[in-house]
């Protein structure tokens, strides 16, 4: 049931349950921009998610399925089957797909992460594995996530199994590793998009900062990096939604494009999971700002949402309920406040070339 405030909300917005006669989907195409959300292929069995999916959003990604742990969970076989499913769903509804992630210090299996191998072992096992999934998936899968979070909030290497625990040999060299797994992946697929996926360097800060100067050198040495994947998570309703806009403008200034990959902006809520009544609009008008910020670059490409109902969103899991209702569309799949926003500023459209 909703709340009374809730739906005060929905009607002071103008929101109907069939609120548009054009989709986000519908919208964005005619921006040139993918509109795109994170999937988990076990749901797409169920008629409501796959028929919303399909309708609003012109791309997807899997949340797990294209993970180590998915997609290799023993060292002797790899098992494509749930990639494979959302890869299908994808081509009958004229949707692209985006891979998501080849290298990450998190979500490897145990026989990886806990097997006794030297570093030259673990650079033969990952050069494998990026060459193995990136050839299956060629010419089905246009962009990969190649590493995702390698940097603390400092800017630096993060320690993990791929740069120093053991690593691949390139312990101590900074980005080295990161390129090395750059190069790989382009050696597999030369004709996907390879980007670095990152939380937390949206804005203007020292993580944002060694990005930067990461993405700059790799372009100016020639290393193969197509674009960078901000991910938004965003726990607040005070953004700063100007600085988000500087970054990507610097980012897409070097030459390589941005996608916004794991959109959604959480609520602190109730018992019940309600959250405060003034905080629909609050949260409305942040992903208004961050769908404006991406549509004011040319090089912004793709807006994704990590999930698109409250239904399956990781938030209240991760929060032990204490936020929540961080998507655009509700348990039911009735359209919140957010939707209205987001339809709002892909309807407006990009600012005219100067």
């Amino acid at each position: 049931m909703f709340t009374l405030s809730w739906r005060s909300a929905i009607f002071a917005l103008g929101i109907t349950s069939a609120c548009c006669a054009q989709s986000l989907r519908q919208e964005a195409e005619n921006d040139g921009v993918l509109i795109g959300t994170a999937v988990r292929p076990s749901q797409l069995s169920e008629t409501a998610y796959a028929s919303t999916l399909a309708r609003e959003f012109s791309m997807v990604e899997a949340e797990d399925a294209m993970k180590w742990w998915a997609l290799r969970p023993d060292a002797a076989a790899y098992d494509f089957r749930q990639g494979d499913g959302l890869v299908r769903f994808a081509q009958a509804h004229q949707m692209k797909v985006r891979g998501h992630c080849l290298v990450w210090g998190r979500d490897n299996p145990d026989w990886l992460t806990q097997g006794h191998f030297s570093t030259r072992q673990r650079s033969r096992l990952l050069r494998e594995h990026i060459t193995r999934v990136m050839t299956h998936y060629a010419g089905q899968v246009f962009a990969w996530d190649v590493v995702n979070e390698a940097l603390d909030e400092n800017g630096n290497v993060r320690d993990s199994l791929w740069y120093n625990h053991p690593g691949i040999g390139l312990s101590g060299k900074g980005t080295a590793y990161i390129e090395q797994t750059f190069r790989w992946a382009h050696t597999a697929d030369p004709q996907a998009l390879l980007f670095y996926n990152e939380a937390e360097g949206e804005g203007l800060n020292r993580k944002s900062d060694a990005i930067y100067a990461m993405v700059k050198d790799f372009k100016r040495r020639g290393v193969p990096i197509d674009g960078v994947g901000l991910q938004m998570h965003t726990p607040t309703l005070d953004v700063d939604i100007p600085a988000i806009a500087a970054n990507i403008a610097r980012l897409t200034a070097l030459g390589v494009q941005v996608h916004i990959t794991e959109l959604d902006v959480s609520l602190p809520v109730d018992s019940n999971g309600q959250p405060r009544p003034d905080d629909w609009a609050r949260q409305a008008e942040v992903y208004r700002g961050i769908v404006r910020a991406c549509l004011n670059s040319a090089r912004c490409t793709a807006i994704q949402t990590w999930g698109f109902t409250d239904k399956y969103s990781w938030i209240g899991s991760h929060s032990h309920g204490t936020r929540g209702q961080a998507l655009p569309f509700d348990r039911a799949y009735q359209v919140k406040p957010a939707y209205k926003t987001v339809l709002e500023e892909l309807s407006a459209g990009r600012l005219p070339a100067h």
